[in-house]
């Protein structure tokens, strides 16, 4: 029987958390998956590269375990077995998604998806029908047409750089953003000379300037070019011009070109439908909703967010909408303003919400406090004085509303789902001063940011 309930493209992290929610609402669903159950976040993007961050940050903490009285000896690193242990939690991982979804009761295809119209949708040749569909196709690298770099083996992307053999003596990263710095973190704490070559005045644009700038200086084994333009890759020689016209160079043995992902809308049948999308992405409402009747779309191919967090509550905004399409006047809608971020880099950094920078294009009287993270005691006492860490603070200086939470540090990405909440409840500066806080934590570092700032 072909008729379903629902259809879903894309076995992502929207895909799957929409397939599995729909199957637990007792919904006939088809979930399509052209490769493996997970998609880019789990086979070859945050799973993979948070279990090779960890082991490389095992390995740093023993090389400067002395100084906390812990001596390890002659310590080195294999990297066959790191990749062993990268592939055993990815393929746990996913084979957890599949249990998961033969749970629900979902029925799940494996093969290449095309999307007919509404409520249609052909796999290798076989036509299903579904009340509803749900796109999630996901996203790809961008692959700049920088001279050079097409068919040379030196040059990877994000799923390449995770499959190498070996660790390269010499990095050079082609981008400064979250996949750049991730990787040039990983491979310096591994003993990789890297230089990251970025375009823009900062690293991680998104982020706070001040903390970024803060991240940068964090990072002191990753030698940084900002505001270079790349404008060839001769084998391993990546060129580029400074700000100044100056044209200068760095030898790599390996080229990871990270310049961003853009969303999949080419390839599955998106051009022929009817469909409303762009370069940017399928446009969608704050339900998911597309242009078409009954047609969904979730995740990174909507170009709104391309996170997987993000994608997961996408998925849950659609299913809450075709379950009960009165869902939104309960608040079953996309917030797109409380979306947090995180890096994982060593140090980690994270935040949720406007930048001081944003605040004042928005028209706020805008209100900061920073904090340095030696105030956390559990931040002195496991990293030390000196350390590379901080929180800060943006709020509406008239309502005192906070507008935005910024951190610097270990455990940022553990932490910042409590900002979200701070957000989403529209807290203020003397809500937060009021929070209870564990200690100790570093998470404290927010209440102490709430009770340093001057109101």
């Amino acid at each position: 029987m072909n008729e379903f309930d629902v259809i879903v493209l894309g076995g992502g992290p929207g895909g799957y958390i929409a397939a599995e929610r729909l199957g637990h609402a007792k919904k006939r669903v088809l979930l399509v998956e052209a490769d493996a159950l997970g998609g880019t976040c789990l086979n070859v993007g945050c799973i993979p590269t948070k279990a090779l961050l960890n082991a490389a940050k095992t390995y740093a903490h023993a090389k400067h375990g002395a100084k906390l009285g812990v001596n390890a000896g002659d310590i080195s690193v294999d990297w066959p077995t790191m990749q062993k242990w990268k592939k055993q939690t990815v393929d746990t991982l996913v084979g957890g998604v599949g249990q998961a979804e033969k749970k629900a009761g979902v029925t799940v295809v494996k093969g290449h998806g095309t999307f007919d119209g509404p409520g249609k949708v052909t796999v290798d040749g076989t036509q299903y029908t579904g009340k509803h569909v749900i796109l999630a196709t996901g996203s790809v690298p961008v692959m700049p047409p920088i001279p050079g770099a097409k068919d040379n083996p030196k040059v990877v992307d994000s799923t390449g750089m995770l499959a190498i053999e070996e660790i390269p003596a010499r990095l050079a990263v082609i981008g400064g953003g979250v996949i750049g710095l991730e990787f040039a973190s990983l491979f310096a704490m591994l003993g990789s000379e890297v230089t990251v070559v970025e375009m823009l005045p900062e690293i991680v644009p998104f982020m706070d300037d001040e903390l970024a700038a803060q991240l940068r200086k964090g990072l002191a084994d990753v030698k940084f070019k900002l505001e270079c333009k790349v404008t060839a890759i001769d084998g391993g020689t990546v060129k580029y011009v400074t700000l100044a016209g100056a044209e200068e160079s760095v030898e790599a043995d390996v080229v990871l070109m990270a310049v961003g992902r853009r969303p999949l809308v080419q390839g599955w049948g998106a051009e022929n439908s009817g469909l409303e999308f762009s370069g940017k992405g399928i446009v969608v409402d704050d339900r998911m909703r597309t242009n078409l009747p009954n047609v969904w779309a979730v995740g990174d191919v909507t170009g709104r967010s391309l996170l997987a967090h993000a994608a997961y509550r996408m998925g849950e905004i659609a299913v809450a909408n075709i379950l009960d399409p009165e869902a939104h006047r309960r608040g079953e809608i996309m917030r797109w303003n409380t979306i947090p971020w995180a890096v994982y880099s060593a140090p980690e950094a994270a935040g949720i919400g406007l930048t001081e920078k944003q605040a004042a294009a928005a028209g706020y009287t805008v209100g900061k406090v920073t904090v340095p993270a030696y105030l956390s005691g559990r931040f002195v006492a496991e990293e030390g004085v000196k350390a590379p860490g901080a929180c800060k603070l943006v709020y509406d200086a008239d309502s005192l509303t906070v507008l935005g939470v910024h951190v610097l540090g270990s455990y940022a990405s553990e932490m910042v789902w409590g900002a979200s909440v701070v957000l989403e409840t529209e807290l203020s500066i003397t809500d937060l001063r009021q929070v209870v806080f564990p200690h100790p934590t570093v998470s404290e570092l927010i209440r102490e940011a709430a009770w340093a700032a001057k109101i």
